[in-house]
């Protein structure tokens, strides 16, 4: 347990996942030709991941159409899931997390939307939820007009983990 910048002790990642009652989802297999993250020197990158739990979309669509901006912030808090478990397979084990470095969201949209910010939120807070003050992190909230398979929304992360011995 380490203690945080407000004074409270937070337990290790892996830990803070059971204390939530979260278990990481199963890796997705590739649907292209990629891999789900590859890590280089102390830095691990995640494939965009998509709004899927156990091989189905969360939702589907447009978020402000379709999808509603807490459906589109539960489906980027499933991405930010799917990505801590794409970084687990490369890594072993959260607790190797030193930070997470920056998030990227694509939030599925129409041109006149304007809360990408608020949508990514529902990845943000889980990172902060699981690591404290190391899930704290830059961001960037970006709308497109369509998604893999039609996902609301899509995120990407960097993380920075220990070095191997």
């Amino acid at each position: 347990m380490a203690p945080s910048k407000e004074g409270y002790t937070l337990s290790s990642p892996e830990q803070r996942l059971k204390e939530l009652g979260i278990e990481l989802p199963n890796v997705a297999p590739p649907v292209a030709a990629y891999v789900p993250a590859v890590r280089t020197g102390n830095l691990v990158y995640t494939s965009g991941q998509i709004a899927a739990k156990d091989g189905q979309l969360l939702h589907k669509g447009h978020v402000g159409v379709q999808v509603t901006v807490e459906e589109g912030q539960a489906c980027a808090r499933q991405c930010a899931l799917n990505a801590l478990a794409a970084l687990r397979s490369v890594v072993g084990s959260l607790d190797r997390v030193r930070r997470i470095v920056k998030v990227t969201g694509w939030v599925n949209c129409q041109p006149d939307f304007t809360e990408h910010h608020i949508v990514m939120n529902g990845a943000s807070e889980l990172l902060i939820q699981v690591f404290g003050d190391r899930g704290k992190h830059a961001r960037a909230a970006v709308g497109a007009s369509g998604l893999p398979t039609g996902s609301p929304v899509e995120v990407e992360l960097i993380a920075e983990v220990e070095p191997d011995a």
